[in-house]
């Protein structure tokens, strides 16, 4: 007769584990945006299996991850008609309300560094940061140039990277006072802005800091910039016309590219300038990403609706993740 109470209290047991499970943040996931389809897409990263599919608003673009691997953030893009940030509670795989950016439309790149949603307003031609501690906007900075697209931003938040797609340009903010504290609004900005290739869309910071690799879409070409002087140092016939992205593998060794025009990821070698080796992919990509252990890199088939899984070890395709329609926006999610 004792079993029945024994064997109640060991379902309830395994019904709250399961309950604080669902509410628990997942260690390592795969984010995937597809956008016709205005859905998130949660995949496990070990088995390349869709976990969750989320509603996020119209057009995302972008998504990123809190490193606490609690929240994501979407940008909803629409080519300048939209100004909302969506948001989802990872834990819970639950859509909750959006960040409304005001006059600030078109958001497009994000960075989240130093407790901040940092973003894009390509319409406005401006970038800004979202503190969601006080969930408030409490910094914005105006470039004065035309489609202000994709963003870095340095650890140490002292400098600012953006692309300009239509004014062929990369805008640097540098802080410049304010004893260079962690506050956006402390101190000067100094804004430098460099002339590079057209369509400069696709571009990464290599992991020493020290060189900035812009992919010009319109002249298939890759512009260098020294971090260090604000100039281009050199500018590569690179044959990436269409180029979307450009991100390095961890150690800096390499550089992809990927195009919506080419069937294929370019692989450059970040010493020598040279190309590596063309991956095939599919019919057209998008989105890069590394994954942190340094094995993989994600790229968006956007015209084919999945992502290829690339090994970074042999450099060939070792899987696909069915993505639905048009995926691109891609991020990881790890504690």
């Amino acid at each position: 007769m004792k079993t029945k109470p024994l064997l109640f209290v060991l379902v309830i047991l395994l019904l709250g584990a399961r309950a604080l499970d669902a509410q628990t943040p997942p260690d390592r996931a795969l984010l995937i945006l597809a956008k016709e389809d205005n859905t998130l897409l949660i995949v496990n990263p070990t088995s390349l299996e869709v976990t969750a599919k989320l509603p996020v608003g119209p057009d995302p673009h972008e998504v990123i991850a809190s490193p606490d691997g609690a929240t994501a953030y979407i940008s909803n893009y629409g080519g300048g008609r939209y100004n909302t940030l969506a948001v989802v509670d990872l834990a819970a795989k639950k859509v909750v309300p959006p960040i409304d950016l005001g006059a600030l439309r078109g958001p497009h790149g994000l960075a989240f560094v130093g407790g901040r949603v940092w973003f894009t307003a390509e319409a406005a031609k401006a970038i800004g940061s979202y503190d969601p501690a006080t969930k408030k906007i409490d910094w914005i900075m105006g470039t004065g140039q035309n489609r202000t697209h994709m963003i870095y931003v340095f650890p140490d938040l002292n400098q600012i990277i953006t692309t300009n797609v239509s004014s062929a340009s990369v805008t640097i903010l540098e802080k410049m006072g304010g004893g260079k504290t962690t506050e956006p609004s402390s101190g000067e900005w100094n804004e430098t802005v460099v002339p590079v290739g057209h369509g400069s869309e696709g571009f990464d910071v290599s992991p020493d800091g020290k060189e900035i690799w812009v992919a010009n879409a319109d002249d298939g070409t890759v512009s260098i910039i020294d971090v260090a002087s604000k100039k281009v140092s050199e500018t590569l016939a690179a044959n990436v016309k269409g180029a979307n992205r450009l991100k390095f593998s961890l150690d800096g060794k390499l550089a992809f590219i990927s195009s919506l025009r080419k069937p294929d990821v370019a692989v450059f070698d970040r010493v020598s300038r040279r190309e590596v080796k063309r991956i095939k992919v599919g019919s057209g990509a998008a989105g890069i990403l590394m994954q942190p252990d340094g094995s993989r890199v994600y790229v968006a088939c956007s015209p084919d609706g999945y992502v290829a899984v690339i090994d970074l070890h042999s450099l060939e395709v070792a899987g696909r993740i069915e993505a639905g329609q048009d995926p691109d926006g891609l991020a990881w999610v790890g504690r």
